[in-house]
Parts: structure tokens; sequence; C-alpha cells
């Protein structure tokens, strides 16, 4: 950090009373001709003559205060600090009181050696002195607050151990903004590149995509269809890997400098890119989009009109229509009168990390945190800490699925890498301290397809529910590969319904309210067509109510049951002419006969059920057949939870 020397000097105000040391303005014969000579030295540059010219002044008049802190200046200039930090000193032991921006200058020279406390202490001494510059008093306040937090930060250090990703990544070219589809398995980075197709060689920004197999990440290649002559930058994969949103600058159809463009999957290739529109982008430059995992919301960072800093991040949320609605600034938690940068929404949905240099940090751009509030609000964002943090820019971040993996580029050369080779920018990974992590998730990906034909299934409807509050924690549909992919948090129980006309419901549970499996959910989902004379294939086909519960032991319906028995009522309301039996299995504890009993209970108490709900006993049977039919080993709590299971098959 530079600071004007001349000017410096020049805006000393001065101890009217009675000295006994000397200034500029008391000084006269060798003593002044030596001070003009070594300021003129240094207005010009020539700091080491401007410095033998101090050295024998000061030896002849150690007290000349402003000799003093011409040093000082020029040892801060030419980042000499220890030496800058004693000629602080000393013109504070000559005169504490002969410039209170002595203060300042030592706080920002302390800063530079990494001297947090001191410099926390002499800028609150220069804050406390009502300085005119409001400017630079807040100034002041920003890095006192910054050393205050450093001196703290350092003390309590987290764990960090960046590797670098292997050689099948990174080159001897900068690669950055690493983001990853939520099974790990699709890695997508941004490259700079050299254009050769051209009369004058130049650099741009291309994605580079690469697959991880048997747990390593292969080669990565060029994405084509994406990558243009111009820029393309920071982006953002949706959760299933088919819709990519990202940073475009100068291009066709953008409104700024730089836009967030959007590309899709579709017949297994990537889309023409397009602008999301007016909506999105304006004249201004809007950068480093970050996608929810269900793909309603979207967050940036834009230097648009109406933030409350130089660049702010900013909120937009997906209509019933598809289209994008009008952004909003993200949270006045948040973005402070700095900047805020790099958003990364976790999949979890709660955890946001970003850049800023407006929050208390270690310096420059630091990584932060911030969890949903119950009311939706942002909290108080927190610094991720030191030595993640550092008094550099740090990059952008994002994590793994589970928050125990985090990966972030840097142009750091002291982490394990797989070669000794200077690198410019590299992709690094490190395991994230617990305490940082945001909440666990798993996924459910599955396919759909109809029991009969095989076929895959679009526009199938899917509704994920809150079992203990029967809310609705999402929805979706299938897209044209039958497939769907939804996040689910730790701490709660799902149910899910799978629907479209034509067909049975499917219905699946979710048991995460003590924990996550050890690997995601990853289904093949058949449903039956609906006849009106069912076939022998679709009579075979039991339809599993996976959210029907009992009492242990006992044949009492819990309430977490009502809205299954509630589907399937539906179901035979809307469709006058099905008749089903429902069918009651148990797992092999216990006697046979009781089992047998048991199931026959269970299977009726559905059955009585349905009868309360208007539904004729002549379309309806019910049968029990305890431990007999078994769809799992009962070796296992698992396999015995799978065989206590209420099903229905039409007839």
């Amino acid at each position: 950090m530079k600071y004007s020397l001349i000017f410096f000097v020049l805006l000393f105000t001065f101890n009217l009373s009675a000295q006994s040391y000397l200034t500029k303005k008391t000084a006269s014969g060798k003593a002044l001709k030596w001070y003009e000579s070594a300021k003129s030295e240094a207005y010009n540059k020539e700091y080491a003559k401007a410095s033998k010219i101090l050295g024998k002044l000061l030896a002849s008049y150690p007290d000349f205060i402003d000799a003093q802190l011409l040093k000082a200046q020029i040892a801060f200039d030419t980042e000499q600090y220890d030496v800058a930090a004693q000629a602080f000193e000393k013109t504070l032991s000559i005169d504490a009181n002969y410039n209170p921006r002595v203060y300042y200058m030592l706080g920002m020279n302390e800063w530079k050696r990494n001297k947090f406390a001191r410099s926390a202490g002499f800028l609150e001494k220069f804050i406390a002195s009502n300085p005119r510059s409001e400017e630079r008093k807040k100034r002041a306040e920003r890095f006192a607050r910054n050393a205050q937090f450093a001196a703290k930060a350092i003390k309590n250090s987290v764990p960090f151990h960046p590797e670098a990703l292997s050689s099948n990544i990174n080159t001897d070219r900068p690669e950055y903004a690493p983001s990853f589809t939520v099974d790990d398995n699709t890695l997508i980075f941004t490259r700079r590149v050299v254009n050769t197709n051209t009369p004058r060689a130049y650099v741009h920004e291309d994605f580079f995509m690469s697959k991880k197999e048997a747990g390593v990440w292969q080669t990565a290649v060029a994405m084509t269809g994406i990558n243009t002559p111009q820029n393309e930058g920071g982006h953002s994969i949706s959760a299933d890997g088919k819709l990519l949103v990202f940073t475009a600058c100068d291009h066709k159809g953008g409104q700024g400098s730089c836009d967030i463009f959007f590309t899709e999957v579709r017949n297994n290739a990537w889309s023409r890119p397009q602008s999301m529109g007016t909506a999105i982008n304006t004249k201004a430059s809007e950068t480093l989009p970050s996608l929810s995992a269900d793909g309603r919301t979207l967050i940036f960072a834009s230097n648009r009109n109406g933030g409350k800093g130089n660049k702010d991040l900013w909120v937009s949320q997906r209509r019933t229509d598809g289209r994008w609605g009008a952004p909003k600034n993200l949270s006045e938690e948040i973005n402070t009168s700095f900047n805020e940068d790099a958003p990364f929404l976790h999949p979890d949905g709660e955890t946001l990390y970003f850049m800023s240099d407006g929050h208390p940090g270690m310096g420059g751009q630091d990584l932060f945190y911030s969890k949903r509030q119950a009311d939706s609000s942002w909290g108080k964002p927190v610094n991720l800490g030191h030595p993640i943090n550092t008094k550099g820019n740090e990059g952008a971040l994002t994590l793994s699925l589970d928050g125990s993996t985090a990966y972030f580029a840097s142009d750091k050369t002291d982490a394990k890498a797989e070669d000794v080779r200077q690198r410019d920018i590299d992709i690094y990974t490190f395991k994230m301290p617990p305490a940082l992590r945001p909440k666990p998730v798993t996924y459910v990906q599955a396919k759909v397809r109809d029991v009969l034909t095989k076929k895959l299934l679009e526009q199938v409807e899917v509704t994920f529910t809150i079992l203990k509050t029967g809310a609705m924690h999402s929805s979706a549909s299938t897209d044209a590969e039958g497939e769907f992919l939804t996040i689910l948090p730790s701490n709660k129980d799902y149910a899910l319904s799978v629907d479209k006309t034509g067909y049975v419901f499917h219905s699946e549970h979710f048991a995460l309210e003590d924990g996550l499996p050890d690997a995601p959910f990853v289904l093949e989902i058949e449903l039956v067509p609906i006849q009106e004379t069912p076939s022998v294939a679709v009579k075979e086909k039991p339809i599993v109510l996976k959210n029907i519960f009992f009492d242990t032991g006992s044949a009492n319906l819990l309430p977490a049951s009502r809205m299954e028995l509630e589907r399937l009522g539906n179901l035979l309301k809307t469709q006058a002419k099905m008749r089903i039996q429902i069918n009651g299995h148990t797992d092999n504890v216990g006697e046979d006969d009781s089992n047998m009993r048991l199931s026959e209970a269970r299977a009726k108490a559905v059955y009585d059920d349905l009868i309360q709900q208007g539904i004729s006993s002549a379309r309806l049977r019910y049968k029990g057949f305890g431990e007999t039919q078994t769809i799992a080993s009962n070796e296992t709590e698992a396999g015995r939870r799978e065989n206590r299971r209420t099903e229905f098959v039409l007839w």
C-alpha cells in the first residue's frame, strides 16, 4: 500500500508551543539544508540517496521530528517495515501529539508486519483523535476491525491442508471456478487458453469438463457447443447436471459487459447458450451465478443500481411459468458498502458461502458463510477463519454434497501437488472443518418407466412431503429421459408420491430423522397403468404403500399414514371401476400364527379406513400373508423393515 510522500509531509501540523526538538519550521542552517535535500531526493524516488542524507542528518540531530517522519515514510514506501516501525515510534517518543496521522501510518505499517494487535491499537488512537478526513477515518475503522479479527483468528487457527488436484485437471495454464454435480462425478471449471486461430493470438476463458472414474478425475476436455472466442467464466451446474448457468462477457445477446447465460442438456448434448434475459441481466455487470439444488433460486453478484456497495449479491426466484422474477438485493446482513462476490448456495439450501471485503476479516476478500434462518432471512456472516483466509484475496469456494470436502482456486505453491512446477492458478481441495460445514444432505435420483412397456415416462409429477408436518418439501416432474433428482436434508422423514394421469401412484419412504444413509438413493420406479380390465401382468404387480404406519405389534394406524390413505381413497374415487385387494405382510420376528393374524388385522385396518372414506366394500378385499412372502432378507433390520409392508393389487 503506497502513500504520496510529499502529500504526507506537507499535511503535518505543528505544535506551536515551546519545543525541545527540531521541526522543519524551527530548523536552520545545515540541518534544514540536509532535510530539504533528502525530501527532494525522495520526491524524485531516489530513496537510497534520500536515506543516506537522512542518516547523516539524524546522526547529528536525532530529535529532528520531520526528518524521523521522512525516514519512516521512505521505509514504508520501500517496504522496509521494521525500519519504518522504529522511525514512527521514535517520532512518537519525541512528541506523541505532533500529528495524529503518525498513529494511522504506524497502524498501517504494523498491519504490513502482521502485528495485528498493535495495528488495531494505533488505528484506534488515530480514530479517537477525531481526524478531519472522514474517508481516512472510515479506512482506519475498517482496518482496525480487520486487525482485531486477525489477531484473534491467528490464535485460533482452523485445520487447513490444501492439496492440488492432479495434472488431469491442473496444467501450466490458470484453472479456477470449479463446479460439481451433486453426485461429485462431474467437474466443470474455467481455464484460460490461448486462441491462435486469429492473426493476433490472445488469451480467453473456456469451460472444461472432467468425469470421475473409479475415484479418479479423468483428463479434462473442452466443452463443445458452449465455448466461444469470448470469455465463459464463473458458473453453476444444477444438481442433476442438466442445466448450466454461467457468466459470459461481451457475448452477442448480452445486455452489459458481463451477463448470465444458460444451456441445458438436450438429446445428450448441450443446447445453444441463451441469455437469461432482461429480468436478470442489465447494462451493469452480472457474474458468478449460483443455482439452488432444486433449480428455483438463482444468486449472483452484480454492481447494478440499487445495491449497498460496489458489488452486491442478488437473488431471483423462478416462477411457476418457468421465467425468472425480478432480482432482489439478497440481504442487508450479507451485503455491505464494499464488495460481496462469488456466492455458492450449498445443496442443503440453507448455507451460503461467499467472498467479501466488507465484513471483518484477514484483509482483502475473505470467505464467509451465512445460514438461512427460520423466517427465511440470512444470519450474520461467519468468517471461515485463518489460514483458510489470508491477507490476500481468497478464491471462490464450492463444497461437496456432504459438506466435508471444499474446492477452491489459488496460486498457492506450498500445498502438496503432483509435481513442483510453478503454476499460475490451480484448483485445490481440503477437508472443511466440521464447525464450518453445511447441513448434511443426500439425494434421490430415479428413472420412471411404464411397468409393461418399460418406456421412460416424462412429465410425471414428483412430490416430497415432510411426514411429521405434512408440509411439502419439494415438487418436480421427470424430464424427457424420465429422470428426476431431489435433495433431501437430514433430520426429517419424507414421503414421496409419484403421479401421472393414467397410472396408479407410486410411493416411497425416506427415514432420515436419525441421520443419512451411507449412499444416496438411486431408484428404478415402474408405474402400473390403469386398465379397465387389468391384464395378468398388471394384476401380478403389487403396489407397496410405503407410507402406511402402525403401532409396534399392533394394527392401530398412526397419524403419519393419513396422507397415503387419502391418496389411495382419492385414486379409487376417480377410478370408479377399479377394484383392489389389500395385502398385509410381516417379518419373521414372533410366532407364525400371530404374524398371520397381525398381517390380516393390518390389511383390514386399511380396508376399514377406505370404507369410511366412502369406497364400496364390493370393490375391496383384504388378506394377510404373515411372513410367507418376503421381499428382502430377515437377517437385517433394513430387510425386516421392507418385509413389514402393506400393499395392494388390482383385481
